[in-house]
């Protein structure tokens, strides 16, 4: 299999959004889930009050059921929506949410980028103060 077939197939199993219907997720409750790495934060600033949690510690942050799981990360009802960049790793990691039973994640269609186009909110990064502990 091929990388674009492995896309195609989990988006497939998507009912993906675009950036008004992320807006009206997270107006509504929803949870939406900033994947970018450091880098692209730091460069582009981020969706405010959006969960910034990296790629590979996606599962652990967002399974409810997992004792090291963020604590917006309720129940495995909530609404989320994964968002890298451009779109396609979100894909992909949407679609491992719905395997831990989060079976309302999808993905934002154009990624963060989409989302700076269509002219909706983002702030500059902020990295989380140290605790000094």
């Amino acid at each position: 299999m091929r990388v674009e077939e492995l896309l195609a197939e989990a988006r497939a199993q998507l009912d993906r959004v675009g950036p008004a219907e992320a807006a009206a997720v997270r107006a509504d409750g929803g949870l939406l889930v900033d994947i970018r790495y450091a880098a692209l934060r730091e460069r582009d600033g981020t969706v405010p009050g959006a969960l910034v949690v990296e790629r590979n510690e996606l599962e652990w942050r967002l399974d409810p059921a997992c004792e090291h799981h963020a604590a917006r990360a309720t129940d495995h009802g909530l609404r989320v929506v994964v968002f890298c960049d451009e779109g396609y790793a979100s894909s992909l990691a949407a679609v491992s949410l719905r395997r831990l039973g989060l079976y309302r994640a999808t993905d934002l269609v154009g990624g963060f980028q989409a989302w700076r186009a269509a002219g909706l909110p983002v702030t500059p990064w902020r990295p989380p103060q140290a605790s000094g502990r």
